[in-house]
């Protein structure tokens, strides 16, 4: 096989028309339709993007001989993806990025692709004001690692944090670490737990901080309270108006000014 019979042969199986290919190259259609007829020959930055988007060797592309190497030719796992994900974009443009963009690196207002990056992200890796992705960053961030004022994710870091592990201004999570944190383990200056450890303020099951409310146990070197044994097997946490009372006053004591917002949403639950 010719050059131009290979180059052909990858366009249609990768399901690209001329025109894609040529944009994906920064060609016209008309160099894309001689390289297949074997009147003119791609450069060599042409060629190394070819096997790269082909997923196949120079060796393959050049030999004028048809390779039956694996590992010249596109797999067809390769190809089973590939023809899921060919690159191709809008021509229309959103502050100078394709409206959408669907490729490897897929880069517009609405990007997809194993590295994605635009106002709306889905990826492998993605990067976005709302991002979607095993690596996920944005403003609104969803994925397994997610980093974003609001991220979700099985490890979530953000302004606001939701995860199996969190890590933010507001975390919630299976273990969750914040300013104020609320999770089955929850450490932070004001936390809320099965097992909560605060600096200044700790409600939970089993609490420890300056404040400490707890139902099993309460270590507070402020202030303590732990539940109270009404009948056998029952107990009550019961907060009497004097212990919301003094719990406010402390608050306003020991919170120093620069959380005084943090103290204040905690006194609204008290």
């Amino acid at each position: 096989m010719t050059l131009g019979d290979k180059l052909s042969k990858l366009r249609k199986e990768n399901n690209y028309t001329q025109e894609q290919l040529a944009d994906i190259l920064g060609v016209s259609r008309q160099a894309i339709s001689k390289w297949e007829s074997n009147i003119t020959y791609p450069e060599t930055d042409k060629l190394i993007r070819m096997s790269e988007l082909f997923n196949c060797s120079l060796d393959y592309l050049l030999k004028d001989k048809e390779e039956t190497d694996s590992k010249n030719q596109p797999n067809e796992q390769s190809l089973f993806f590939r023809k899921r994900l060919r690159e191709r974009k809008s021509e229309k443009t959103v502050w100078g990025m394709p409206l959408w963009h669907i490729g490897r690196n897929a880069r517009g207002f609405v990007a997809v692709g194993f590295n994605a990056r635009g106002v709306i992200a889905v990826g492998l890796k993605a990067t976005g004001v709302v991002s979607l992705g095993m690596l996920s960053i944005g403003v609104l961030s969803l994925g397994m690692l997610s980093l974003g004022l609001i991220s979700l994710g099985m490890i979530a870091l953000g302004l606001l944090a939701a995860g199996c592990f969190s890590i933010g201004v507001f975390a919630t999570g299976a273990i969750s670490l914040g300013i104020i944190s609320l999770g089955a383990i929850a450490i932070g200056d004001f936390s809320v737990g099965a097992l909560s450890i605060g600096k200044y303020f700790a409600l939970g099951d089993n609490a420890r901080a300056m404040i400490a409310i707890g139902d099993s146990q309460a270590v507070g070197s402020v202030f303590q309270k732990s539940s109270e044994l009404i009948s056998q097997n029952v107990t009550v946490r019961t907060l009497t108006e004097q212990d919301i009372v003094t719990v406010k006053s402390l608050l306003d004591t020991i919170v120093p000014a620069y959380l005084s917002w943090a103290k204040e949403i905690i006194k609204l639950f008290l």
